[in-house]
């Protein structure tokens, strides 16, 4: 019996008691034959029944059963590589990002300069066994740069693997186990859905331990950790370094997540961790098999989310759907009548709610497939079909930049917060001017400082009207409050960034 498990409900376990007792004096049994209520089975049984169903007395049969299919994963490469290791699993992370403490690059040196050598880095992970012809599931965080991949089963037993594919947009890879070996104990799956507070046991390979079990419960669902559009499954059971790769499962041994990710300012167990759904992985798997890699409709635009002031500047009822802030020149959306500052509502009839809604209905959607889409523009609805490309295989990390304009002659936009000259300004040895208005300065406390907006910023739109000068932003913001908006929308260019910022107006 777990420890604790009732006593939130001490007065009803009572009158259990109670009842009891009453029941022995009226068939006239002593109290020593007492027969102690359904919660309280013996502990030959492997659950109890409790108010809300049964809880397990021991994990030792789901164990007895899964750990035969977790694998350790023992990893060499000819040089520096990343993951969870001491690794750093989601390079693009910032510097202040909770996780990147834990996913910095390792590194592994025999001596500097001259000709001493690199000795090959070393790195270890956990993995699982889908088929019995030998598929593995495991973290492309683990087996990135390898040269070689070994194995190990429960029982020690070894066995070179090959990569068949990877996918760093869901950090997910799949092995396959050389030659011809046939597997007795697989493990599938789950077809469903956990709920937050179901139980969730975790099989792995931590700090190169070997199998290890630990146990906890769902704790929440759709956590974003800053890789990507795809949500990740939280969980509270002790997830360590090596874990990554290695299943989550339920208590009928069926894989609900793949561990890849812990929250840990230490590098260890802090109690949460992060596993890639079992709907998900099972897609992924799936492409990786069948073609080596996974295949994801791309609409080549930066988005962002509606916020309410956003959807206040362009007359919306609410904040819904993705603000369109730029259109790659080469992409797919380029070719279309898509525009900057449309708010993507609908695509092929799904709603979108927010930026990260559409970059995951865009990746599921084949290549070289359309797009229907319902955006508003000023105020309307308007149809536009985009014939979607294949997501690139690498992202391209833009430089910023930041402007170091002379001091011009500048106009104040007290209201705003804000000073403004003419990008022109900005042109040197008879270079081509930039287009819009330069932000030379903004005020400490106002509402644009506390959203980011610096000196050195381009307002190329205001109100969806190209600006040039000053009085364009002072004409984009007396149109604004005709129409009887609450906020004015800016378009910025910060270094090579573009996005929109909706700034609060006063009474006109």
């Amino acid at each position: 019996m777990l420890p604790g498990l009732f006593s939130s409900n001490r007065s009803n376990r009572t009158r259990w008691l109670l009842a009891g007792v009453a029941t022995a004096t009226l068939l006239g049994m002593g109290l020593h034959e007492l027969r102690l209520p359904a919660y309280a089975q013996d502990t030959a049984a492997t659950s109890v029944v409790t108010p809300f169903g049964s809880a397990p007395i021991t994990f030792a049969d789901v164990v007895d059963r899964v750990k035969g299919a977790v694998v350790s994963i023992y990893v060499t490469s000819g040089a520096n590589r990343t993951g969870i290791e001491g690794l750093d699993a989601f390079p693009e992370l910032p510097d202040d990002h909770p996780l990147n403490e834990f996913f910095k690059r390792f590194k592994k040196d025999n001596g500097e300069g001259g000709g001493a050598p690199r000795a090959p880095a070393q790195a270890q992970g956990s993995g699982f066994i889908i088929s019995d012809d030998g598929y593995i599931v495991t973290n492309n965080h683990v087996v990135d740069g390898a040269s070689t991949v070994q194995i190990a089963l429960n029982d020690d037993e070894k066995y070179d693997a090959e990569v068949i594919g990877t996918d760093p947009r869901t950090d997910l890879a799949l092995l396959k186990v050389k030659g011809d070996k046939t597997f007795d104990q697989v493990v599938r799956f789950s077809d469903k859905d956990p709920r937050v507070g179901d139980w969730v046991i975790a099989v792995g390979n931590p700090f190169g331990l070997g199998g290890t079990v630990t146990a906890g419960i769902i704790s929440a669902h759709n956590r974003d950790i800053g890789s990507g559009p795809y949500d990740y499954l939280q969980i509270d059971a002790a997830v360590n370094r090596g874990n990554s790769g290695g299943p989550a499962f339920n208590l009928e041994g069926e894989v609900i997540g793949v561990n890849t990710a812990i929250f840990s300012p230490s590098g260890g167990n802090v109690g949460i961790a992060f596993a890639v759904p079992a709907d998900l992985a099972r897609q992924v798997v799936d492409q990786l098999k069948s073609n080596g890699s996974v295949s994801r409709g791309w609409l080549g635009v930066h988005i962002q989310n509606v916020t309410d002031d956003i959807a206040q500047s362009l007359g919306m009822d609410r904040p819904t759907g993705a603000l369109v802030s730029k259109i790659q020149e080469d992409g797919p959306a380029a070719k279309s009548q898509l525009d900057v500052g449309d708010v993507v509502v609908t695509v092929n009839g799904d709603k979108i709610g927010s930026s990260r809604d559409l970059a995951r209905k865009v990746a599921d959607l084949a290549p070289d497939s359309d797009a229907e889409l319902v955006v508003l523009r000023d105020g309307k609805e308007v149809n536009v079909t985009v014939r979607l490309g294949q997501f690139p295989g690498s992202t391209k990390v833009a430089s910023v930049e930041r402007n170091s304009p002379a001091t011009p002659e500048t106009s104040d936009l007290k209201e705003l917060g804000l000073s403004l000259a003419p990008a022109s300004t900005l042109a040197t040895d008879g270079a081509e001017a930039p287009e819009g208005v330069l932000i030379t300065k903004v005020n400490d406390g106002s509402e644009a400082n506390a959203k980011g907006l610096q000196s050195g910023d381009i307002i190329l739109e205001v109100a969806g009207e190209k600006v040039t000068a000053p009085s364009d932003v002072l004409k984009g913001i007396d149109g604004a409050k005709a129409k009887g908006r609450k906020a004015v929308l800016l378009r910025v260019k910060s270094g090579d960034q573009e996005r929109f910022v909706a700034l609060t107006l006063g009474k006109a």
